[in-house]
C-alpha cells in the first residue's frame, strides 16, 4: 500500500468517450495530484493504486485515463468511485490555510467560547464550502464556512471559531 494515510480528492461520476476516460468531481485545486498514480476506492472496498496515463481539464472537469482502463465498458464500472492520493504528495497549504480533512472532527467554538459541537462532514452547494456540524443533542446545523463567519482554527487546540450569521443557529437550534 503506501506508507502516508490516504485523502480523497475527487469522484468518479460519469465515463467520458469511448476510450476509457472518466469525468472527475475533483475536490483540490491542483490538477498536479492527479499525475502518476490515484488510489480507487469502489463502495467499502479497500482502495486499489492505478496508473494515470493522462489528464486534461474539460468543462470544469478533470478526465482521467488510467492505464487499467482503456474503453467505456471499464469506464462505465468506475461510476462513483472515491480517488486518493497518499497525504505525503499533497503541497504544503499556505498561511491561514488547511485541507478539509484537517478539519474534521474539530471542535466547533462559538464566539462567547461556548461548544457548539464538532464539524462531521462537508457539503459543496453552488461552488460554496458548507461544514456539516454535530452538536452534541446530535442535531446538524449546516455552517457556510467563508471568511467572514469563520473567526479562527486552531489545529494544536482541534478547535475552530465562528461567528455565525444572525439567525443561522436559531433557524437549526429553535425550540420550533
Amino acid at each position: 500500500m503506501t506508507d502516508s494515510r490516504l485523502i480523497q480528492i475527487g469522484l468518479i461520476v460519469k465515463p467520458h468517450g469511448l476510450r476509457g476516460e472518466v469525468c472527475v468531481e475533483y475536490y483540490a485545486d491542483s490538477p498536479l495530484l492527479l499525475r502518476d498514480q490515484v488510489w480507487l476506492q469502489k463502495g467499502k472496498a479497500q482502495p486499489a493504486p492505478h496508473k494515470v496515463v493522462s489528464t486534461r481539464t474539460h468543462q470544469g472537469r478533470e478526465l482521467l485515463l488510467l492505464e487499467s482502463c482503456r474503453d467505456r465498458n471499464c469506464a462505465e464500472t468506475l461510476r462513483n468511485v472515491a480517488v486518493f492520493v497518499p497525504e505525503a504528495t499533497l503541497p504544503d497549504p499556505d498561511d491561514h490555510e488547511v485541507y478539509l480533512y484537517q478539519l474534521e472532527g474539530l471542535s466547533v467554538l462559538l464566539e462567547d467560547g461556548s461548544v457548539l459541537g464538532r464539524i462531521c462532514d462537508f457539503q459543496f452547494n453552488a461552488g460554496s464550502e458548507v461544514w456539516v456540524i454535530r452538536t452534541p443533542d446530535n442535531r446538524e446545523v449546516l455552517f457556510p464556512a467563508v471568511e467572514e463567519f469563520v473567526t479562527g482554527v486552531d489545529l494544536d487546540k482541534g478547535t475552530v471559531s465562528i461567528a455565525p450569521p444572525e439567525g443561522l443557529l436559531d433557524l437549526y437550534l429553535g425550540d420550533n
